[in-house]
């Protein structure tokens, strides 16, 4: 299975550097120097390999030079393509606590006294933390919740659950 590890928003600068919007709870290590990422390029079934010369962090995204890409028109030929990993190449979390995106995706949500909720659909990555975005049983529609001990006191991979405890309101619809 892939897994997006970024996504290329646009250009930046003449020289060929990258936006990169991060998809990877880990960049400094996906997006190392020399590292080579499989890259899924847009409104294409093509993957190109692609070696990250640099990447530095700026308002919340990477801006990353890769091998080969060294002015503002070839930049601009990415916008869209996809840094994808194969899930099989990933280590082991050595957290207990610590999920792969890919892991929550799909399991049951629910209650603590069972109710269900739905289906966690993706985990999205913000400023203020990581989101579980579940597909509500009821009704299809989207809820956010807070990845936290909080709310989400537990996740079993192996019984594909994940229960939550939220707060007064955070599942009522808008």
């Amino acid at each position: 299975m892939e897994l997006v590890v970024g996504r290329v928003a646009k250009s930046h600068g003449v020289r060929g550097e990258l936006v990169v919007e991060v998809r990877t709870d880990d960049p400094e290590a996906r997006f190392a120097p020399g590292i080579v990422l499989r890259g899924r390029l847009p409104r294409s079934k093509e993957v190109r390999d692609f070696t990250i010369e640099s990447a530095r962090e700026h308002s919340g995204r990477l801006l990353v030079f890769v091998a080969g890409v060294s002015d503002r028109t070839a930049a601009d030929a990415l916008r869209g393509t996809l840094f994808v990993v194969n899930s099989e190449d990933l280590p082991p979390s050595e957290d207990p606590e610590a999920y792969y995106d890919h892991e929550l995706e799909g399991l049951t949500v629910q209650l603590t006294d069972g109710t269900l909720v739905g289906t966690v659909t993706e985990v999205l990555h913000s400023a203020a933390g990581e989101l579980l975005s579940v597909k509500a049983a009821e009704d299809n529609r989207e809820i956010l919740i807070p990845f936290v001990n909080a709310i989400v006191p537990t996740v079993s991979i192996a019984d594909k659950l994940v229960v939550i405890d939220p707060p007064e309101g955070l599942l009522d619809p808008e």
